[in-house]
Order: C-alpha cells, then structure tokens, then sequence
C-alpha cells in the first residue's frame, strides 16, 4: 500500500492498522486491515453500483456470460465457498452475491466489496484451470471482499482525493461526493492490493476451498502456472495482483507452510461429501 500523509490521519483515526484473528487449531490465521474509515454500506453500495455498471457494459458488447457452461461452473463453485465465508466475516451472509463471467482475454478476476464476483475468460482459458484451480482463485478474490481490503483501499483513496484537510468530515461522509466514491470503487478493482493483502487473500482461499472440498495443494499449481504465463514472450498479460506483489517463490512457500492447517479440513470435505452422496 502506497504510504500517503493522509494515511498517518487515517490509521489515528481507525486505530491500529491490523489486528490478528483468533488464533484457531484448524485452519488459517490472518490479519484483517483496521484502515475502514467508510461505512460498510456506504462501500457495498458504491461497489454494487461500479459492478453494474461494468456488467452493463459487458452485455452491450456481448462479453455477458456467453458461455453458459462455464457461467454455471463458475457459479456452481460459488455456492460451495460462499457458506464458509462467514468465519472470516460474519457479514458474508447477508451479502446480494453475485457471479459473472465476461468474455475477455484479460487474465483476471475479481470479488468486490459486498460479494461481486467476476472472472474473465482469459483466467480460464490462459491456465487451463482445474475446478480446484477455479476455487483457489475465486477463494482469494472473495477472501479480499472478507478481509475488507477493498473498504481499505477506497478508503485510502478517498482520503487521497479529497485531502488531509476534511478527513475528520469523512467519518459522516459529509464532503464526499458521488464521482468520488466512484472513482474510489473504481480504484478497489484496478490497483494492486499490498504484499501482506495478497498473502493472507492466499492463506484464507485455501482454506475456503479446503472447507468447500477444493484440493487446497491445488494454489501451488496456480501461481506455477502464473509464473510460467508471466515469462512467456509475448505471453498473455498477467493479473494485477500478480505484479508488485510477493514473488512466486515466496507465495509457494508460504501456501506450502500453510497446507498442513487446511488440508484436514479438506479431508472433513471429502468425507461429509463421500457420506452425503450415497
């Protein structure tokens, strides 16, 4: 995250700048950012409206879930992850979730604040990806909407646009215009989330799919393939997320330290689901 002089009002403001989840005997630990300045709604519903508004763009163009197959396999894993969510954010319950597929070569995919998921075709087709592979992918994306990295990040950008001068108006959002919060929704999408955002959005997507019976060991395959895609000349575009975050050496280490905490509850899956299923 960019070290702004708004940001040290800011972090007096909302207090300390993360703080560590209960420690757990299963699962992952994660810190979860304090820098939330804007309401929760206030930044579900900016979201909710810049989401809209780039669906409503994809379908003038006919890049709106054209491959059906694909849109119900996308959605399908969804429903598995969604129900372990709340342990990370209580408020995942209650979210209008929201799943779309837009026909684009771009590598990337997103879950914005409030539950709006999107994946590009580009993801898909580039990685040639593995169910598995899929929750691994959507899980960290939703783990951002979570951990409310994008509440930080509007945040943080709003701070920045309207300046040090006002920041203690912004509380009741008094001096915050409309193209502001847009832009500042906008800005959740495009920007690079910090080093320690991608880590712990790696850890809790692990175990989201973990709980939702995805092959955790499966994220060690995405970023090979991330790192593969990203040498190859003249190569598809790599993600955001992929560029100035950690490297893949060290996502690999870190997930592969983490297995050992979510691949019990992937078992746990695969049982409930083998007994279910008789």
């Amino acid at each position: 995250m960019r070290r702004l002089p708004a940001l040290v009002l800011a972090l007096a403001l909302a207090g300390p700048a993360f703080t560590a989840e209960p420690p757990s005997s299963e699962g992952v630990d994660v810190k979860k950012s304090r820098l939330l300045l804007l309401p929760k709604s206030t930044v579900e519903n900016s979201s909710a409206q810049q989401y809209a508004q780039m669906m409503r763009g994809a379908a003038q163009k006919n890049a709106l879930n054209a491959d059906r197959q694909q849109v119900e396999r996308l959605r399908g894993i969804a429903r598995s992850l969604i129900p372990p969510a709340a342990r990370f954010n209580p408020d995942a319950a209650r979210w209008r979730w929201e799943v779309n597929l837009i026909s684009s070569r771009s590598v990337n995919a997103f879950c914005m604040p409030g539950g709006k998921i999107a994946f590009f075709t580009g993801i898909i087709s580039a990685l040639q990806l593995t169910d598995d592979e899929v929750a691994i992918i959507m899980g960290h994306e939703i783990a951002h909407a979570l951990l409310e990295h994008g509440r930080a990040r509007m945040s943080e950008q709003v701070l920045k646009s309207v300046g040090v001068s006002v920041a203690a108006m912004l509380l009741n959002l008094g001096q915050v215009s409309t193209t502001v919060l847009s832009r500042a929704a906008d800005l959740a999408v495009t920007l690079p989330f910090s080093r320690q955002h991608e880590t712990d959005a790696d850890l809790v997507g692990m175990e989201l799919a973990a709980r939702a019976g995805y092959d955790p060991a499966a994220a060690v395959n995405v970023w090979r393939k991330m790192g593969k895609l990203a040498a190859r000349p003249g190569g598809a575009q790599p993600p955001p997320f992929l560029s100035t975050h950690p490297s893949n050496e060290n996502r690999i280490r870190d997930i592969e330290a983490s297995l050992p905490r979510v691949l019990p509850l992937y078992a746990a899956a695969k049982r409930e689901k083998a007994i279910t299923s008789r």
